[in-house]
């Protein structure tokens, strides 16, 4: 029996329960599914979850869950509902819509690890996570992630309007469906799977009544470009990982010299226009232009110094930058449209 796997968030593909090589981080397609719920029966997972303890449970769910990373996309919906809100702040529709796209994010990282339970076991990072560990069972990950779904967009319907919704269901089933199964079989799977990174700014302005103008394209576009040195410093650094999982990620399948550097020093210097959008577009004034200018320049600094020379100290220096840079940039942005101009 040959079950097809895909993915976490950062490695998947295809897999033989007879197979050593497994690669990593791709979710299950739907055309090649063996359940992974009838794989946990063979002898390439474990039996399953042992009793657990109460805190062990809520560790599990934890881990499920991925609760930095779903807090990173709440601050960024906050974000762009204060931008889009103004000084019309319904703490209702805020909370609903928070709650409702914590749910939708928690869903999606619940459907990637699902997907993913084999290829996880075989990569060092992600071997210790509640499926590939035995430490859940299959079925009740995928009624977390089907329950979550449900209700975070039946929330949203409710509060948000249906354009919030849509682009939030688009969000879940691009991340899930498209860009984890494409890992395995091309490196533009960073290009696709870009696209749902950027959208938590552009759900929060909707919820608040903003149209899909040129405002809501100028925060997709920002965090659409900044997300390219940050995981282009990441795929380097598992690099190895991700080669023996049989990942199409571009320091995987390049084999020019210095070209994954390159890439994200010009993915840097292009973030550089792009971030002064908000201030052509009159969301922001020069306040937040010269912070712009300023972590710009700082973040493309990094990922030259990552160029000059690929190692684990300059690639760390890229993904410490761009975890800096992005809050900063945000926030100043955020205060400009208050206070500043």
């Amino acid at each position: 029996m040959t079950t097809t796997l895909h993915r976490d968030t950062d490695t998947g593909s295809a897999i033989d329960k007879n197979s050593v090589d497994i690669p990593i981080d791709q979710p299950i397609s739907a055309t090649g599914l063996s359940l992974p719920l009838l794989a946990s029966t063979e002898n390439d997972l474990s039996d399953g979850p042992t009793l657990r303890t109460p805190r062990e449970v809520v560790n599990s769910y934890l881990e499920i869950a991925k609760p930095r990373i779903a807090l990173m996309v709440l601050i960024t919906v906050l974000m762009g509902y204060a931008l889009a809100a103004d000084a019309n702040w319904n703490l209702s529709l805020l909370t609903l819509t928070l709650a409702g796209v914590a749910m939708v994010a928690i869903s999606s990282s619940a459907f990637n690890q699902w997907w993913e339970q084999l290829t996880d076991r075989q990569m060092q990072r992600t071997k210790g996570r509640p499926l590939p560990s035995g430490k859940m069972d299959s079925s009740e990950v995928l009624f977390l992630g089907g329950l979550l779904g449900v209700v975070g967009l039946s929330i949203l319907s409710y509060s948000a309007g249906m354009t919030t919704t849509l682009l939030a269901a688009g969000t879940l089933v691009s991340y899930c469906v498209i860009y984890t199964p494409l890992k395995p079989y091309s490196s533009l799977c960073t290009i696709i799977g870009a696209i749902p990174g950027a959208m938590p700014p552009v759900l929060g302005w909707t919820a608040a009544g903003g149209s899909l103008g040129k405002e809501a394209l100028a925060l997709f576009l920002i965090l659409f470009v900044w997300q390219f040195p940050h995981f282009i410093a990441i795929a380097w650094k598992y690099r190895d990982q991700y080669a023996a999982a049989g990942l199409k990620m571009l320091p995987t399948v390049s084999t020019a010299p210095r070209a994954t550097g390159l890439l994200a020093f010009a993915y840097s210097l292009a973030l550089i226009p792009v971030s002064l959008l908000p201030t052509l577009w009159e969301l922001a004034g020069t306040p937040y232009c010269v912070t712009a200018l300023v972590l710009g320049l700082a973040y493309a600094y990094s990922a030259f110094r990552f160029a000059q020379g690929e190692t684990l100290k300059t690639a760390r220096g890229v993904i410490l930058t761009s975890v800096i840079y992005l809050p900063l940039l945000l926030g100043a942005l955020v205060i400009d449209h208050f206070c500043l101009r």
